[in-house]
C-alpha cells in the first residue's frame, strides 16, 4: 500500500494518476471537507486525515509500506509564517513520527529548491548545498528548509527516506490554479498588461511525479535529489505563451526597485478584494535570486529526464481550456 499526502494538490493528484497506471494501490490522505475534484474517477483508497493532526495519520499510514509526503503550503504572500510552520515543518515532523511509529518502509519528501541555500549568482545550485534556515530567501523557503531538517532527524533515528527538491512546477491537471497557473491563465484571458524582468527554473508537474517515483525505486537512504527543468527568463515565457495562445507580449517592463514596491500595496489590495495577488516582493524577489539549477545527480541516478519547458506550457494551455478555466 502506497501513502500520498496532499493528495488533491496539483503535485499530488498527477502522482496519484501516475501510480494508479502502474496499478498499484494508493491511499489518499483527504483533509476533512477538502475539495477532491482532483481525484475523481481514479480508483484510490480516501482516508480522512491531516498531517498537523498526528492522531489522524495513524489509519492512514497503518499497513503501509511507502509514504509519498505532498502536503505543504506554497505561498508567496507575507504574514503567513504560522500557518507554514504548523503544516510545513511540524506537520512534516508528525509524518516522519507516524512513518518511524507504523514502520513504513520508505518515505519519500517533496521538499523545495528553495529549501537549499542559495550561492551567489552564476553559481549552480546542487545537492552539495546545505540546509540552513538562516540562509534562504524567505519564510516559505525558511519552513521547507526546517521541515526538511526533520526528515534528517528522522532518518538519523533509523528511517528509510529521500529527499526531493524540485524548482518552479508547472503543469496540467492544475485544479487550484496555482500561481504559476494564475500567471498562464490570466495572460490567455489578456490580463497579463506588464511584465517584471528576470528568470526562473520550471518543471512539468508530471516530470516531478515520474522523479518522486524514481527517487522510491532507485534513490538512496538519506540522499536528496533537485527535480528541475529548464530556465526560463520572463520575457522567453511570455514569449511562448504568445506563440501558444496568440495573445500579444505586453511591451512595458517595469523595474525589480518599482514592481517590488508595488508588491506590498498589490498584497493590500487583493486582501481587500479578497483575490490571489499576481506577484508580492517574495515572488519579484525570486525572479531576481539565483535560478541556476542542476539535476545532474538526478539524472545519473534516477535516470530522471525532464521534457522541454515549451511543451509543458502549451499543454498546460490546453488543460485549461479544455476545463473552461480559459
Amino acid at each position: 500500500m502506497i501513502v500520498i499526502t496532499g493528495a488533491t494538490g496539483h503535485l499530488g493528484n498527477v502522482l496519484v494518476r501516475k501510480l494508479v497506471n502502474m496499478n498499484k494501490k494508493v491511499r489518499a490522505l483527504i483533509i476533512p471537507g477538502e475539495d477532491i475534484v482532483s481525484l475523481e474517477g481514479l480508483e484510490v483508497e480516501k482516508v480522512d486525515g491531516d498531517v498537523c493532526v498526528p492522531d489522524s495519520l495513524r489509519k492512514a499510514f497503518e499497513g503501509a509500506e511507502i509514504v509519498y509526503h505532498c502536503a505543504g503550503i506554497i505561498s508567496i504572500l507575507p504574514g503567513q509564517q504560522k500557518q507554514l510552520y504548523q503544516v510545513n515543518v511540524l506537520g512534516t515532523r508528525n509524518v516522519v513520527n507516524m512513518c518511524l511509529e507504523t514502520k513504513v518502509k520508505r518515505l519519500v519528501y517533496t521538499s523545495s529548491i528553495h529549501a537549499l541555500s542559495e550561492p551567489a549568482p552564476g553559481i549552480v545550485i546542487d545537492e552539495s548545498r546545505e540546509f540552513n534556515p538562516e540562509n534562504v530567501l524567505g519564510e516559505y523557503s525558511k519552513s521547507k528548509t526546517l521541515g526538511t531538517l526533520e526528515v534528517i532527524k528522522g532518518i538519523e533515528k533509523g528511517l528509510d527516506a529521500v529527499i526531493l527538491c524540485p524548482s518552479g512546477i508547472i503543469g496540467p491537471h492544475d485544479y487550484r490554479v496555482s500561481e504559476m497557473g494564475k500567471l498562464i491563465v490570466d495572460f490567455v484571458k489578456g490580463k497579463v498588461k506588464a511584465y517584471v524582468d528576470g528568470a526562473y527554473d520550471f518543471v512539468d508537474v508530471r516530470d516531478v511525479a515520474e522523479g518522486l517515483i524514481l527517487a522510491c525505486e532507485k534513490g538512496k537512504k538519506g540522499e536528496c535529489y533537485i527535480l528541475s527543468g529548464q530556465q526560463i527568463s520572463v520575457r522567453q515565457l511570455l514569449k511562448f505563451l504568445e506563440e501558444i495562445s496568440g495573445v500579444k507580449v505586453p511591451s512595458f517592463k517595469i523595474l525589480h526597485q518599482v514592481a517590488r514596491a508595488a508588491g506590498f500595496f498589490n498584497v493590500l489590495y487583493c486582501n481587500l478584494m479578497k483575490i490571489k495577488p499576481l506577484f508580492t516582493p517574495f515572488s519579484i524577489d525570486v525572479l531576481a535570486s539565483n535560478s541556476l539549477v542542476s539535476c545532474q545527480k538526478a539524472q545519473d541516478e534516477l535516470g530522471y529526464s525532464p521534457r522541454s519547458i515549451y511543451e509543458s506550457i502549451k499543454e498546460t494551455v490546453q488543460w485549461f481550456k479544455q476545463k473552461g478555466i480559459v
